[in-house]
């Protein structure tokens, strides 16, 4: 088994920055100078769409890299905000790159990392798929091992599945 990218990661130069709830880490179209990974707490990565909607993109928790795509691009396609406290590694993009480039341990870490990413958007677009709000919630479960999060981040899960905060809350009062 190879080595977690993220103790790789660990090897080079970081600085630790925390992050209140809510906090806006970077915006669409910022230029990219920094990698972040995810020390503790949660983050998004969002789509803001022209309608105001939220399509989320990546939900990263304790030991995940966040907006991995900024290592090969210029400015960042995306948002990212804090959903709980968050303490993020931040580390120069230029460091990550380079030790890609002389690092074959540490680059097939990081095509392992990609892999499971790949993995989760393909559950996310299984999960969209489903016609029903029940199917959804049910599938987003059962990929969560049945834990709901806290009752005032449900607007997220409902932004998650692809459904109305109204359509998510009645089926969760269904439910009880």
């Amino acid at each position: 088994m190879s080595q977690n990218f993220f103790a790789f990661l660990m090897n080079l130069p970081h600085r630790r920055r925390r992050y209140e709830k809510g906090a806006l880490i970077f915006e669409r179209d910022e230029p990219v100078t920094s990698l972040f990974a995810v020390s503790s707490g949660k983050a998004l990565l969002l789509r803001r769409q022209k309608d105001g909607t939220e399509v989320v993109l990546q939900r990263a928790e304790q030991g995940s890299v966040l907006a991995e795509a900024s290592l090969s691009t210029k400015f960042y396609h995306c948002s990212a905000n804090a959903i709980s406290p968050l303490e993020l590694v931040v580390l120069r993009r230029k460091s990550v790159q380079d030790m890609l480039l002389s690092n074959p341990k540490a680059s097939h870490a990081l095509a392992a990392h990609l892999a499971r990413e790949v993995q989760n958007a393909r559950r996310r677009a299984e999960i969209l798929a489903l016609k029903y709000v029940s199917e959804r919630l049910t599938a987003w479960l059962v990929w969560h091992d049945d834990i709901l999060p806290e009752r005032g981040e449900w607007h997220r899960l409902a932004d998650e599945i692809g459904v109305s905060n109204e359509a998510l809350y009645r089926e969760l009062a269904k439910r009880r």
